[in-house]
């Protein structure tokens, strides 16, 4: 099967070369990566589901007569005089197609993704990218100058994760404006100029804190990485 790509290639091109102009400046390594989607949010799929079919039992609970009389209507209009494990039945019934309905609908991902709470997304989001900086990037250069720019794109979030001698001297806010670079183009549609602004305002950081020596091997990939 064919793999979407979720930048152009223009913007494979815009990203890479920002990334070699800024490590010409500077001794640490940046690494980009881009991506469609950071977590499939499966549980929380299953926890509007739970929730609407438990929300369908109290309100059976509270008007029984009315729901009872839909059966009976549904079964022709004669009326029947239910039993307990007959009506236990029903409500049990009732509450697995409610849980079977929402499940279905929460497989379209744009509404699994307008239902998850914007501070899940944010810890799934960061959680991908530590993820992925351990694999990749974490102690991969002899003075542990590397740091990861990630976007997750449906998320519409980013992150930056620096290694242990970057995170040492640049506090996390310090990447303020390369981050509200990247997030402002991504809403315009723009993603890759956005990760290549970032990529300068991450360069400038670096070569104020690592300047580029004269021994500085090229030790991380500079080509935007797609996964």
């Amino acid at each position: 099967m064919r793999k979407i790509s979720h930048v152009s290639e223009a913007d494979h091109q815009l990203v890479t070369a920002a990334v070699a102009e800024a490590e010409h400046h500077t001794s640490g390594e940046i690494v980009t990566i881009v991506t469609d989607l950071s977590d499939d949010y499966h549980d929380i799929a299953l926890s509007w589901a739970t929730m609407i079919a438990f929300l369908a039992l109290s309100v059976v609970a509270v008007f029984p007569d009315f729901y009872l009389g839909m059966v009976d209507r549904a079964l022709g209009g004669w009326e029947h005089d239910w039993t307990a494990s007959e009506y236990l039945a029903l409500i049990f019934l009732f509450m697995g197609g409610k849980w079977l309905g929402t499940w279905l609908l929460m497989k379209w991902m744009p509404l699994r993704l307008f239902l998850t709470p914007k501070h899940i997304k944010m810890r799934r989001v960061r959680a991908r990218a530590i993820d992925l900086f351990k694999v990749g990037t974490e102690s991969k250069t002899v003075g542990r100058t590397g740091v990861l720019l990630y976007l997750s794109m449906r998320e519409h979030r980013a992150e930056i994760v620096a290694d242990e001698a970057i995170a040492s001297k640049v506090a996390p806010e310090v990447w303020g404006d390369a981050m509200i670079a990247l997030i402002d183009n991504l809403r315009e549609g723009r993603p890759g100029e956005g990760m290549a602004e970032a990529v300068r305002q991450m360069g400038v950081v670096l070569a104020e804190h690592f300047p580029k020596g004269s021994e500085n091997p090229n030790e991380l990939p500079d080509r935007l990485i797609e996964i």
